[in-house]
């Protein structure tokens, strides 16, 4: 019976093994991107390849209904209680929210994105977008208090931290030497479209 039972565990096991490295394929998947940063080489009809910061080349379908801003720099000073605005941190020594960059919403696009949440622009680092409660003029800087539906931040803006804000853009824009930031999703045949892009003007490079 001994030999018997050895021999019917044994394909048992063997399919377990499988299931188990099966799952752990899909487990260690790459994620699917949604967003490409990088520079624009070359625009054919409603394609463009992009060369990202990491030296990859990423084609892209334009959709129909792009949606295409500028994006523009404005001055720390520009942000007060009341204004909309993203702010990409990163924890700092003290515990604390230090920006490593913040763009201002025009009044038109207040509550976009509204929370705070991971972001892909450095380790560790998050996107909150909020309304500005309180800032705080210090010798080195702007501590602002935000507020979002589900809570609230503190957030230190250095002088020398890249703000930004967005302007109307529209597709002529995105040409050959433009840096972008494009926001994209997979389509059924495994291209990948871009449906909203914001375009760093006067060559800016857009910092989020």
């Amino acid at each position: 019976m001994s030999v018997q039972r050895a021999t019917f565990t044994r394909p048992l096991i063997a399919v377990a093994m499988v299931a188990v490295s099966t799952y752990c394929a899909f487990a260690q998947r790459a994620p699917i991107p949604t967003r490409v940063r990088g520079t624009i080489e070359s625009v054919n009809g409603d394609t463009m390849q992009v060369k990202s910061r990491s030296g990859e080349d990423v084609k892209l379908r334009i959709a129909a209904d792009v949606n295409v801003s500028g994006i523009t720099k404005i001055s720390l000073a520009d942000i007060k209680p009341g204004s909309f605005i993203g702010a990409t941190t990163v924890p700092g020594p003290d515990g604390g929210q230090n920006a490593v960059e913040v763009h201002v919403f025009p009044e038109n696009m207040r509550g976009t994105g509204e929370g705070s949440r991971p972001w892909d622009l450095k380790p560790n680092s998050s996107m909150t977008n909020a309304t500005v409660a309180e800032s705080v003029v210090g010798n080195d800087g702007h501590t602002l208090l935000v507020k979002y539906k589900d809570g609230e931040k503190k957030v230190f803006v250095a002088d020398n931290t890249p703000v930004v804000t967005f302007v109307p853009g529209d597709k002529s824009e995105l040409k050959p030497g433009a840096k972008v930031i494009a926001f994209m999703k997979q389509l059924p045949d495994g291209s990948f479209e871009a449906s909203r892009v914001s375009v760093g003007r006067d060559g800016l490079t857009p910092p989020m």
